[in-house]
């Protein structure tokens, strides 16, 4: 008699634990502008706290949202020390006000952190565990510089050594070395993403999601992002100077090259002119179940239909966008011809022009408005802004299916696809 029921308590419970996942959503989302990430940068005076709290205090305040509806809030944040350290996100909870009930986390992947939030969130929405998230991230570069945190994988010499492990920039030159692209090409992948940025902010394609970022007193301290460089041309990048040929004859080539041996040298053809600008920045993107969007009184924008990571050669390091696209259509049963817009995060011109080459992806269809080389690359919220950019223009363009994927320090990546519902 006992057997016979925990045979039929095992049955219960295997049908309730296999009910179907329920939609993650995304109703709104928020960024700040981008400012650069220099002491004379427009954002240099606002401490990552500030720039954190602006983003939940737009988004709780345009949508009139009862915050004791929101579960958590989950931030990416690349260096997470001094300013940003001591968890950012539950930080930024309390000074904008949100409801006491509301937690907060910081996670750091590398640049990939502000997507991987939202996947994060995703998940524990689809797992009917908890109903709304809000997911982003901050990164204020000009206030806590890259690497201020160490790290074992860039700092200890023996691991370095066995892993062949090299600045990104490096690996970056490596990529155009193994596949054949010259300065002259980047350079002019480059000044598309200039070109285009221009024409999207002449056109206030990022008014919707972007808010002015304004100080204690409630002034204007930047409205747009500060990096567009107007004119910006590929004979103009023609005359910088290759920015890690000289990191690389310090014997950093030669260790990327103990890998990759069927290469004499490494052809150094990136620079600061087709590299990702430094910058300081914030998003947030409000996800949720159905259910919450009808307690809340919001219309779903955006699900989230699919989302896949992988790690990848760490020498190398930014290849991993390709594999993450490709087991991620495969999670989600489509081709790449099923998807309309790409944000292929650039933060080398190499990476997207590669990602355009392996999986035949149309320019036309990829970055249409700009991407960090022209805009920026504040690391902890860079995937949350891609995506948030992404919906927009699925909107702006009446599309309906795209994809968001990054490249990630130590040799990984990450892709999500999103699907416009409205």
């Amino acid at each position: 008699m006992r057997a016979y029921k925990s045979v039929s308590l095992a049955k219960d419970y295997k049908l309730k634990t296999l009910r179907p996942m329920a939609d993650a959503f995304i109703y709104d989302a928020v960024r700040t502008p981008r400012g650069r990430g220099k002491s004379d940068g427009s954002l240099h005076d606002i401490q990552p706290i500030q720039l954190l709290t602006s983003v939940l205090t737009n988004l709780r305040d345009r949508n009139g949202l009862d915050t004791s509806l929101i579960d958590d809030v989950i931030m990416g944040c690349v260096t997470p020390v001094g300013e940003q350290g001591a968890d950012i996100a539950r930080t930024a909870v309390l000074e904008a006000g949100y409801a006491e009930s509301v937690a907060g986390v910081q996670l750091n992947r590398f640049c990939s952190s502000g997507l991987e939030a939202i996947n994060m969130a995703a998940a524990y929405v689809m797992s009917g565990q908890v109903d709304a998230i809000v997911a982003g991230g901050v990164e204020s570069m000009s206030r806590v510089p890259m690497g201020t945190d160490g790290g074992a994988l860039f700092m200890n010499p023996q691991i370095v050594a066995r892993h062949n492990i090299v600045p990104q920039g490096i690996s970056a030159d490596l990529i155009a070395t193994k596949y054949g692209y010259t300065r002259a090409a980047a350079d002019a992948f480059a000044a598309e993403s200039y070109r285009r940025a221009e024409a999207a902010q002449a056109d206030n394609r990022f008014a919707r999601t972007l808010v002015p970022l304004r100080d204690e007193i409630g002034q204007v301290v930047l409205d747009r992002d500060e990096g567009v460089r107007p004119g910006t041309t590929a004979e103009s990048l023609g005359k910088l100077k290759p920015a890690f040929e000289m990191m690389g004859q310090m014997g950093l080539d030669a260790l990327a090259l103990l890998k990759y041996a069927e290469y004499n040298k490494i052809n150094h053809v990136h620079h600061a002119g087709n590299s990702s600008q430094i910058v300081d920045g914030s998003a947030g993107v409000l996800i949720g179940s159905k259910e919450f969007g009808e307690k809340a009184g919001l219309k779903p924008r955006a699900r989230i239909k699919a989302f896949a990571i992988v790690g990848s050669e760490p020498t190398i390091m930014l290849t991993g966008p390709i594999p993450a696209t490709r087991k991620v259509l495969k999670k989600a049963g489509m081709a790449i011809s099923d998807i309309d817009l790409f944000e292929v995060n650039e933060a080398f011109a190499a990476v997207p022009m590669l990602f355009m080459d392996e999986l035949g992806v149309d320019h036309s269809q990829l970055n249409v408005n700009g991407g960090s080389i022209a805009l920026g690359h504040p690391l902890g919220a860079t995937g949350a802004i891609i995506s948030a950019t992404l919906i927009d223009e699925l909107e702006r363009s009446d599309k309906q299916i795209g994809l968001s994927t990054l490249c990630i320090g130590g040799g990984m990546g990450i892709a999500t696809i999103f699907e416009r519902v409205n």
